[in-house]
């Protein structure tokens, strides 16, 4: 039994009929993808991606939540390896690899839903009026939005994860991370490195003012940490531990292997408001979703503009659902006062 996928309801999505061509099919597409154009964020869930893994999570959820325990054993036949162990107790790099802390996040994230359903009831769940990923986390928030199933998120982020760590081991390639200068500082660093290295490195996630994620290729990003601090004034640079230059053009081979699985599984219209990482804009149609997760293996993630958008839109409260509290200490550079709660595992 899928414990989230049979607990979590949802409308019917649009589907257009095979007959229906031209101007007339595109006037439905475009009406069934703006249907969560005027979402609320009074309530919002955020949902961690790749990095907020650690060797202990989901202990003691598993233990005190039978349902998420549930999730670790379905998660476990589906990839053929004991799941909650690699969790909790490693090694750390195994729970590291690209392969296996995709899927982890993604279970682990699931089970935090269960927790606050076990702690605080449906009720909860159901007030949530929009939701959102970073990176990785789309999944789960487009599976506790109704829209993708708990089996299916699990074979995604599994193939997903393969498909990266691929397209990462044929170029060297990295991340940064740049503390301290706003975007188009960071831009005009980038280009100076890419001058000083002949190499090529770009922003691939805009986190908020003062703290972006750069990638690229591994001598463009060492020219990075370079030159940051003394000819830009950064405060810091941190080389991230994470396979390679991901949502840059350098993964574009694990775009082909991702749209393979997608093609195979289900997306629904999500019950609520999803927003997307590519274009931070919430989607109804399921197509379109699906174009947009292949898509963002290689778009830089526009955080910083979700963050400004959730607080335009009657922000009230946030929950953080899953390991770390990335998404939850971001937001609060946007506003110091917003209410987040975190679920943890």
């Amino acid at each position: 039994m899928m414990v989230v996928a049979a607990s979590l309801r949802m409308s019917s999505a649009f589907v257009p009929s095979a007959k229906t061509i031209g101007r007339r099919f595109m006037t439905r597409v475009a009406a069934s993808d703006s249907e969560f154009d005027n979402f609320s964020a009074k309530t919002c869930f955020m949902f961690p991606g790749q990095g907020a893994q650690f060797v202990g999570m989901c202990s003691d959820v598993v233990k005190d939540v039978p349902a998420a325990k549930a999730l670790f054993d379905e998660a476990s036949e589906i990839l053929g390896y004991d799941l909650l162990q690699v969790c909790t107790e490693g090694p750390k790099e195994k729970l590291d690899s690209t392969v296996v802390s995709q899927p982890a996040i993604f279970v682990a994230s699931m089970a935090a839903v269960e927790k606050l359903r076990q702690e605080s009831g449906e009720e909860a769940l159901e007030e949530a009026t929009c939701a959102m990923g970073l990176s990785l986390g789309e999944y789960s928030a487009l599976c506790f939005a109704g829209a993708l199933s708990f089996a299916d998120g699990v074979k995604i982020t599994k193939a997903r994860g393969e498909a990266m760590q691929a397209a990462s081991d044929a170029v060297d390639t990295g991340m940064v991370s740049v503390i301290g200068l706003d975007s188009e500082q960071v831009k005009e660093l980038c280009g100076a490195a890419s001058k000083k290295s002949g190499a090529q490195v770009q922003i691939a996630n805009y986190l908020c003012k003062g703290n972006y994620a750069v990638s690229g290729e591994s001598s463009a990003c060492d020219a990075v940490a370079e030159l940051a601090k003394p000819d830009f004034g950064a405060r810091m640079t941190v080389k991230l531990a994470v396979a390679g230059a991901f949502h840059t053009e350098f993964m574009a081979p694990a775009v082909s292997s991702l749209e393979e699985v997608l093609d195979e599984v289900e997306i629904k219209k999500p019950r609520i408001p999803v927003i997307s990482n590519v274009d931070a804009k919430p989607h109804s149609d399921p197509e379109t979703i699906k174009k947009l997760l292949a898509t963002q293996v290689t778009s830089p993630v526009l955080w910083e503009k979700t963050m400004e958008s959730i607080l335009s839109k009657d922000f009230g409260k946030a929950y953080e659902l899953g390991p770390g509290k990335v998404t939850a200490g971001i937001l609060k550079r946007f506003s110091k006062t917003a209410e987040c709660t975190n679920v943890d595992v």
